[in-house]
């Protein structure tokens, strides 16, 4: 899991050196989406032998999946990254979980536990040290949208990819991919969302590398390892387990910007980042304790289908 995190990581600051040199998000998010779905394409279909018959009935939730959980999310936070600082972007999306716990809270009446209304309360707290309500260094608003976008998408995740399903977690997974790719490529095609090729060279860690590389690395580490571990280590730890050490992704997003572009947010901004992750260990843990005092599980399954996080 700590690989997988790291691998997701670097997501944040390959892209955004792409973007810098005038490739849109839309085009990236695609390269990405694409050739991570291509790359899981033969596991997928290994793991699906002589189970066809279970997609035709998940058929409605691998779409929402895809549309929802990879192509929202992923869009939403390269959105976000071309806008404002990696680490802000990516804290602002873990607001995903938060999210989940008001869904389910919402859905089913039943009142949560009192470490996870401390924990959405220190989530709001550290939220607004992170935007920086005082005005010193506000991201755009149009950021902070888009971030919001990528949290809602981690909240599908969640939420439709922890329900049991006769489809194997990889083939789940590589479905889901090529559904985000698609849906991604029909925004492209209509003109709703910009397809913009850049410079072939970009600036990483102060050198220049030619971009190609730079979309294999989103595709490869950040993509399909960093996915492929998530999921070998979600069944080993469980997803409660899994999704605590997944919160370090925040961790190495932060010190690969600062490495690699050079960005570091303000002493404010990471104090609300350190509030706003410990609010979101307090809600799991309170969702935790909710299970373990009346047997019922409804958020932190035994074993998610698909690892998070989504970026």
């Amino acid at each position: 899991m700590l690989a997988s995190s790291a691998a997701f990581g670097t997501s944040g600051p390959f892209a955004k050196s792409l973007m810098t040199a005038g490739w849109s998000p839309g085009a990236v998010v695609l390269a990405r989406i694409t050739g991570a779905a291509l790359l899981l394409l033969p596991f997928a279909l290994w793991s699906l032998r002589s189970r066809w018959g279970a997609i035709r009935g998940e058929l409605p939730r691998v779409a929402l999946y895809g549309t929802l959980a990879v192509a929202a999310a992923q869009l939403g936070y390269f959105q976000a990254v071309s806008r404002m600082d990696v680490g802000i972007a990516l804290l602002i999306e873990y607001l995903g979980i938060v999210l989940v716990v008001l869904w389910v809270w919402a859905l089913t009446r039943q009142r949560p536990h009192r470490l996870t209304g401390l924990g959405i309360a220190l989530a709001l707290v550290g939220l607004a040290l992170v935007l920086d309500v005082t005005g010193a260094t506000t991201p755009p608003l149009s950021g902070v949208l888009w971030g919001l976008l990528a949290a809602a998408g981690l909240a599908g995740h969640y939420v439709l990819a922890g329900r049991p399903t006769a489809i194997p977690s990889t083939a789940f997974a590589g479905l889901g991919l090529a559904v985000g790719a698609v849906a991604l490529c029909v925004l492209g095609l209509v003109g709703i969302l910009p397809m913009d090729v850049g410079d072939s060279t970009v600036v990483v860690a102060g050198t220049g590398i030619p971009a190609w590389l730079a979309l294999a690395e989103l595709v490869v580490v950040a993509a399909a390892f960093a996915y492929v571990l998530g999921i070998l280590g979600a069944r080993l730890l469980g997803s409660t387990l899994a999704s605590f050490v997944g919160l370090t992704e925040v961790l190495f997003a932060v010190v690969l910007a600062w490495l690699l572009l050079a960005e570091l947010p303000g002493v404010l901004q990471l104090v609300g980042g350190a509030v706003l992750l410990s609010g979101v260990v307090a809600v799991r843990l309170g969702e935790r304790d909710l299970v373990r005092g009346d047997g019922r599980d409804l958020i932190a399954r035994t074993d998610l289908d698909v690892p998070s996080p989504v970026a």
